[in-house]
């Protein structure tokens, strides 16, 4: 069905450039720069309304439109809960009131260590085990949905571990072949959320980002882009979540090769240059892009900023009670995505 939203559309006036030409964020105190900064004076907000177009993915009777409710004989598995991402997921999920499994898989040296997490002690356990582990903790907890925030070398062994046994799982984990993730999944016909961004709201501009790409394609042909991106010094390879709105915008006619992306890894220039507070250095994904057209006399800007983990965490807690919803609804046993929970519009 079509609805109506109304955007509030912020044209700030472009008033200096950096005299170093490298783009810089915004600071979110104060929006008049120093030198090494954007400086920006001036807002005119409008009200646009926008129709967005959806169709409904499936049937539902009063009994179907009901959500699961955190607790409802929902169990968790978190695996790789030793990382800040698992970690992160288990308080979300807790305090949401999902039963947590005390059982979790790790790496070999990982092996027999005991996590503690929200007073809750998990077991962790190595790969030798894994399949005996999880089919045993799944013949115990039918109701299980296994979260996966492991490393990127072990996407791929722990898809096909948990198709194998038939566990609904949801996946944070980044990287591995994709393709051989997604056919294994599918070739098994299980329940799967898989999302390399779990942040509902990201998704959500992603997806916006998708839509105006396909509805006016060209729109800004002619423009530069530039991208900025930081993320803290452990992430080495350029942000998904950047390729993925640069794709957007090479859609809308702008030209841009990705190895042009500026990536922000050194800590002194986050804090100073890229403005993130001091105490989320060690986890924050910090993007801007800037267009600029031919004759430099309009610009657009576009800011996502995330510090923290809280965010993901949650979208994470969301996708496993969409996912114990459609188990319960006996709908289709397929791969999901997070624009699939978006748009059941369930969120807490």
């Amino acid at each position: 069905m079509a609805t109506t939203n109304w955007l509030t559309a912020s044209s700030s006036v472009f008033l200096t450039r950096p005299v170093n030409p490298r783009l810089a964020f915004a600071s979110r105190k104060n929006q008049t720069l120093g030198r090494s900064r954007v400086s920006f004076q001036g807002s005119v907000k409008r009200r646009l309304p926008v129709v967005i177009s959806m169709t409904a993915t499936e049937e539902s009777g009063e009994k179907a439109v009901k959500s699961v409710l955190p607790g409802h004989g929902i169990s968790i598995m978190v695996n790789g809960c030793s990382g800040k991402m698992g970690k992160a997921v288990i308080k979300a999920a807790d305090s949401a009131g999902v039963n947590i499994v005390p059982t979790s898989f790790g790496s070999a040296a990982e092996a027999g260590q005991t996590v503690e997490v929200c007073g809750k002690e998990i077991t962790v356990h190595g790969p030798a085990e894994r399949e005996k582990v999880l089919s045993s903790v799944f013949e115990k907890h039918p109701e299980l949905i296994v979260v996966d925030y492991t490393i990127p070398s072990a996407v791929n062994d722990n898809a096909e571990l948990y198709s194998k046994v038939g566990v609904p799982f949801v996946m944070g984990t980044t990287g591995g072949d994709r393709n051989k993730l997604y056919e294994t999944v599918e070739k098994a016909k299980i329940y799967a959320v898989i999302s390399p961004q779990m942040g509902k709201q990201v998704v959500a501009f992603l997806a916006a980002m998708e839509i105006m790409a396909e509805q006016f394609p060209g729109a800004f042909s002619g423009y530069s882009l530039e991208v900025m991106e930081s993320h803290q010094a452990s992430k080495l390879d350029a942000s998904g979540t950047a390729k993925a709105v640069i794709s957007c915008f090479q859609e809308l006619g702008v030209s841009y090769d990705m190895d042009q992306i500026q990536l922000i890894r050194d800590p002194k220039q986050q804090i100073e240059m890229v403005g993130v507070p001091e105490e989320h250095v060690s986890g924050h994904a910090f993007h801007l892009y800037h267009l600029t057209s031919p004759d430099k006399t309009v610009s657009f800007e576009f800011q996502h900023n995330v510090c923290g983990r809280s965010i993901y965490a949650e979208g994470t807690v969301d996708a496993v009670l969409f996912l114990a919803k459609k188990i319960r609804l006996k709908a289709e046993q397929r791969i999901y995505n997070m624009i699939d929970v978006l748009r059941e519009g369930n969120m807490r």
